[in-house]
């Protein structure tokens, strides 16, 4: 048996068919769109923790240090960063695998092979992974997403945003290429979160990702809760953007451009420097805005 991770009952469980999702956090998170994410299927799913990673293989601890409880001076334990695997099943009774934790710091390759035997070993039908990015778009309309993926063919079955563009990898991409190597679907399934709203929560981008979840991978969750945290929201959002003329102008160009793409899900339209309206002074009237209503 591997030593990189240890199932917590002794034996692998008895899963067939699953959807694996995959989130960990440290990596691009926009509005921390896709924690939430699996924070609802974890609560949903009534998820339970089936398999923990070796951290002492995966994690740097200078870079992510236990939390010590001290109580009176007294130093009663350790909390260790771990990264775990998470079994629960959704609105249909069908399993789901949740790979959640923070992200490794070393050993990638070690790493995305030990998930993808393990995913082939528990039956695993297709990875899915999630994340956020900012982007110019408007908050009047639903969050979009954007897909990444190995495979040319799945690309093209999928009607998302496919984008070309050179970035640093997270380890999630390093997952897709061995999970598709081990020949199971892999994908990444990435929402589009406002530029001015990405440093605060933004619910409606986490409910564009549990359905892009329900639609691309099989797994349907209610979402009641950030539903009902984006109608919140965009009233809010509306009432503070209708105050301003030039905020109203921003939003309306933001508008513009997505719905000159809205029917070319394979095109991504670009800014250019002088076309994008940076939204720094509506960001921080709206960071205002929402504590001055959260406090009164």
């Amino acid at each position: 048996m591997t030593n990189a991770y240890t199932f917590v009952d002794g034996v692998a469980p008895d899963v067939h068919d699953a959807a694996l999702v995959v989130m960990f956090t440290g990596w691009i998170d926009a509005s921390g769109a896709a924690g939430a994410a699996m924070a609802t299927l974890e609560t949903e799913c009534n998820a339970r923790t089936i398999a923990t990673f070796d951290s002492d293989t995966f994690i740097d601890y200078r870079a992510r240090r236990p939390t010590m409880e001290l109580r009176d001076g007294v130093n009663t334990k350790l909390t260790w960063p771990e990264i775990e695997l998470k079994l629960g099943h959704d609105l249909d009774g069908k399993a789901v695998l949740l790979l959640c934790g923070p992200e490794p710091d070393m050993a990638w390759r070690c790493f995305a092979r030990e998930v993808a035997a393990l995913g082939v070993a528990l039956g695993v039908r297709r990875m899915v992974a999630l994340g956020a990015y900012p982007f110019a778009s408007p908050h009047t309309r639903p969050a979009r997403l954007s897909v990444s993926a190995p495979s040319a063919e799945l690309v093209a079955s999928l009607h998302l945003q496919k984008n070309s563009v050179d970035v640093p990898a997270g380890v999630a991409s390093v997952l897709e290429h061995a999970f598709h190597d081990a020949s199971i679907e892999s994908l990444g399934l990435w929402v589009q979160v406002p530029h001015y709203i990405a440093t605060m929560a933004f619910p409606a981008a986490t409910v564009s990702l549990l359905t892009g979840l329900g639609q691309y991978g099989g797994v349907r969750v209610d979402g009641a809760a950030p539903r009902q945290e984006t109608a919140i929201q965009r009233e809010r959002l509306d009432e503070l953007v209708a105050g301003n003329d030039d905020h109203r102008e921003m939003v309306r160009q933001l508008e513009a451009v997505y719905d000159s793409v809205e029917n070319h899900p394979s095109s991504d339209r670009r800014f250019t420097d002088a076309e994008i309206p940076t939204g720094d002074e509506l960001a921080a009237e709206l960071e205002q805005y929402l504590r001055d209503q959260n406090e009164g």
